[in-house]
């Protein structure tokens, strides 16, 4: 019995729990994240996305058990390996995604609206968009999105509109990174396991990646001398908070082409250099935030 409680548990990936942390974005950069009632929303947010995620991660692997099968990692999960009925799986499913998304409600109906629109989104996304080259990376990115915004709305705190867009362009560097990954391991036959494969190359998928670094680092970088983010948090420090994200993309870029970036989530959880990386980024945010650090850098937007 623990063993098919353990092998349900597993079936609803809950490794992938980690993308959720993106819903504390808006508590740390909204100088609340000391405050138990934020706090508290931030986290009945990040159980609802656990919850409506999982359900997706179930129904997907339901509809992809045979592509699965022939994977060489993919065919050790618990509905491809058989540890898990798909009938079990479906039911499992349908119970989590109205968990999660009366969780959304509870916060209020803006939070249970991100919530519903990543499920629809992602259903669809099971069934046929991650078919779709590009568009299937898109739709991971916007997920990621989504929990930022989900993350907002559950504490009603304002959101940049910079800290959007540079969460959008880390989320499509991974999810790049991460087809990159797959189209290494697998060779010629990766277009039998995820058939949009066929439709791009490793040149094409380098050339994104390169893209999506500068993107994303820039945009992170004008977020930090935005002078209404500035003016909002009384701190023009986080701007040297930017070499660490250089450092953590490039890091990653560097995994990626080792070998090692078939999962972002994976190497975010195993790679030491990384987590030390990101645990200094968020000392230097939360120091710069919360202690109010000026530094002088950026003198019109703090007097």
């Amino acid at each position: 019995m623990l063993q098919g409680f353990a092998n349900h548990l597993r079936a609803m990936r809950p490794k992938q729990w980690v993308k959720n942390v993106f819903v504390f974005a808006a508590p740390v950069f909204s100088q609340r994240l000391t405050d138990f009632d934020t706090m508290l929303a931030a986290l009945m947010a990040f159980v609802g996305f656990a919850c409506v995620s999982s359900s997706i991660y179930l129904l997907n692997d339901v509809l992809d058990y045979e592509q699965d099968k022939l994977h060489p990692k993919k065919r050790n999960r618990p509905i491809a390996a058989g540890l898990v009925d798909r009938r079990n799986a479906v039911v499992l499913a349908m119970l989590l995604a109205p968990l999660g998304l009366a969780l959304g409600w509870h916060l209020n109906v803006y939070t249970a609206a991100v919530l519903g629109t990543y499920y629809v989104t992602n259903l669809a996304y099971s069934v046929r968009l991650k078919h779709i080259a590009i568009v299937d990376v898109f739709i991971i990115a916007f997920g990621f999105m989504l929990r930022v915004v989900a993350g907002a709305t559950a504490i009603n705190a304002p959101l940049s509109a910079w800290l959007l867009v540079t969460s959008f362009f880390l989320a499509l560097f991974m999810a790049f990174g991460k087809r990159r990954g797959e189209l290494d391991a697998l060779g010629g036959a990766a277009a039998a396991h995820r058939a949009n494969l066929a439709d791009v190359t490793i040149a094409y998928l380098d050339q994104a990646m390169a893209s999506l670094t500068a993107l994303t680092v820039m945009s992170y970088a004008l977020y930090t001398i935005d002078p209404a983010v500035i003016a909002r948090l009384g701190t023009d420090g986080l701007v040297l908070t930017v070499p660490f994200v250089l450092f953590g993309v490039l890091r990653y870029l560097h995994q990626v082409h080792l070998g090692h970036g078939g999962s972002p989530t994976t190497l975010v959880l195993t790679d030491r250099v990384l987590q030390l990386n990101g645990g200094i980024w968020l000392l230097l945010v939360v120091t710069f935030v919360y202690l109010d650090v000026r530094l002088g850098l950026v003198v019109s937007a703090l007097h």
